[in-house]
């Protein structure tokens, strides 16, 4: 069993990267600011993955795989997407190793230095445009919507396991239209469509809007967004979707005949989501006792262990729960026996506790004798003894159960962590308590820039739903403000 974790309340980084190595999530790699994914954790997003590959589908995506590599010359075709990512690049420059000389091992052979440098994918747009342009000829061939799963590298100094990593795990669509119309609208929809996942499956809530010009994707002619809150009160950007224009066509030159025999550029969008959202979903739920994970997304839902003294009594037991099991797989239940004889029951309690199994059920000799069964909810951490004839039923309801409140406690405290604030002094004190901030700003990039610099706050974004116009003073210049804007400090 792992050792007791940092509370959060003492150093809330501390228990975070404890929590995410003790559950068995992940670890660091010998590879400077990259992450092994262990067993557990990455059947969570095994878990997560098959959701959202699902939802891309009905919404009529289909998948694709393209090229690790990416031709430096195609970065340089869109000048405000090569400068975004810049920074970032891992570039492949040779393509043999040979032995030293003086035998100490392999160097790199400089007689095999390579034409073009290769950049290692820090986002597709290029490469998937430059193929798009002979996928597409007219109008007939669009709307053009592909999704590809796949692993990215951004070269990032400071990291922490799943929230910033050098190479880390994706989704990217990339879709074409024939008008500017349907561009945005698919923009949106996929948009709808990581709210609906966060929300409905992570217990999540989100707040939808729209990025600054600062804070919009290198290339983009829009960049929409899902902000969710963190326990600590930091916001953390759980999805993005951009509305590219012709940005992108323009550069590669990707036109289509229109049903009125012209030559047109095509409308494009591209979003995706990553295994940032593993991060998203530990500090949404967990505390300091482990993981708390919702049962939609657990890759066990329920675990059943045998409590006994002697071989006789845990093969009767046993038996037992494996039929309770048989059950609740019949309903669709993702179930664990733990008949594992070397661990006693409390080192498992213990051990499902941290990697937060939603429900334990638990049988002794007096529960197989009186027909009866514990139920422990991980959530609440309360504990019931119920009949073990209804236990199915009994699970399925506490399983909706859970799900429905951890999504409501996580709304409450965004909610309650919510603060409306019009002067500068308001405003800092407010950051310093942690959580979203309705302020106004003058919509200049550089009062957001002055404010980023003096507070560390970001502008998450401008908000898509119950943001009417309301007049008012910049918290910053006292110019003119059109709306409210969301603020926070962020991960």
């Amino acid at each position: 069993m792992a050792s007791k974790l940092t509370s959060r309340e003492a150093d809330y980084s501390k228990w975070y990267n404890e929590l995410v190595v003790q559950a068995d999530l992940a670890q660091h790699s010998d590879v400077k600011g990259c992450m092994v994914i262990k067993p557990y954790g990455f059947a969570i997003w095994e878990r997560m993955k098959d959701v959202l590959d699902q939802m891309f589908k009905d919404t009529g995506h289909v998948n694709a795989y393209f090229p690790l590599f990416i031709p430096k010359s195609y970065l340089s075709k869109e000048a405000d997407h090569v400068e975004g990512f810049a920074k970032e690049c891992a570039v492949v420059t040779h393509y043999r190793l040979k032995n030293a000389e003086d035998g100490s091992g392999v160097v790199v052979d400089p007689d095999a230095k390579l034409e073009e440098e290769l950049i290692v994918r820090p986002t597709s747009e290029t490469i998937i445009w430059n193929t798009y342009k002979n996928w597409i000829q007219s109008y007939r061939d669009l709307p053009l919507l592909v999704n590809q799963w796949a692993n990215v590298v951004r070269w990032e100094l400071r990291t922490r396991l799943f929230l910033r990593t050098a190479e880390f795990l994706w989704q990217e669509g990339h879709t074409a239209h024939e008008t500017s119309d349907e561009a945005v609208e698919e923009a949106r929809k996929m948009l709808d469509v990581y709210a609906d996942f966060a929300e409905g499956w992570m217990a999540m809530p989100v707040l939808k809007g729209i990025k600054t010009a600062n804070e919009r994707f290198a290339g983009a002619l829009d960049t929409y967004c899902i902000e969710a809150m963190m326990q600590d009160g930091k916001a953390l950007q759980a999805g993005t979707s951009h509305f590219l224009g012709q940005n992108f066509a323009r550069a590669f030159d990707v036109k289509f005949a229109t049903r009125e025999g012209k030559q047109e550029l095509v409308w494009a969008t591209s979003w995706g989501v990553s295994t940032r959202l593993m991060g998203a979903l530990i500090m949404t739920h967990s505390d300091d006792a482990g993981l708390v994970l919702p049962p939609k997304l657990a890759p066990i839902e329920v675990v059943l262990v045998p409590i006994y003294k002697g071989e006789d009594q845990m093969a009767e037991i046993v038996e037992a729960l494996s039929g309770i099991a048989d059950e609740l797989k019949a309903a669709g239940v993702r179930v664990k026996v733990d008949d594992d004889d070397t661990k006693r029951s409390g080192w498992k309690f213990a051990e499902y506790e941290l990697k937060g199994v939603p429900v334990r059920l638990a049988m002794g000799p007096r529960d197989l004798a009186g027909g009866t069964i514990e139920v422990a909810r991980r959530d609440t951490k309360t504990k019931a003894i119920v009949e073990a004839s209804g236990i199915v039923d009994h699970v399925r309801g506490l399983l909706e159960e859970i799900q429905t409140s951890l999504f409501d406690r996580a709304a409450k405290r965004t909610e309650e962590t919510t603060t409306r604030v019009d002067t500068w002094d308001e405003f800092k004190a407010a950051l310093d308590t942690g959580g979203f901030v309705e302020a106004h700003w003058d919509g200049s990039s550089e009062t957001e820039d002055l404010i980023k610099q003096e507070t560390k706050a970001t502008i998450r974004c401008i908000p898509l739903e119950g943001n009417d116009a309301e007049a008012g003073a910049c918290i910053r210049t006292g110019a003119h403000s059109e709306r409210r804007v969301v603020f926070a400090r962020a991960y």
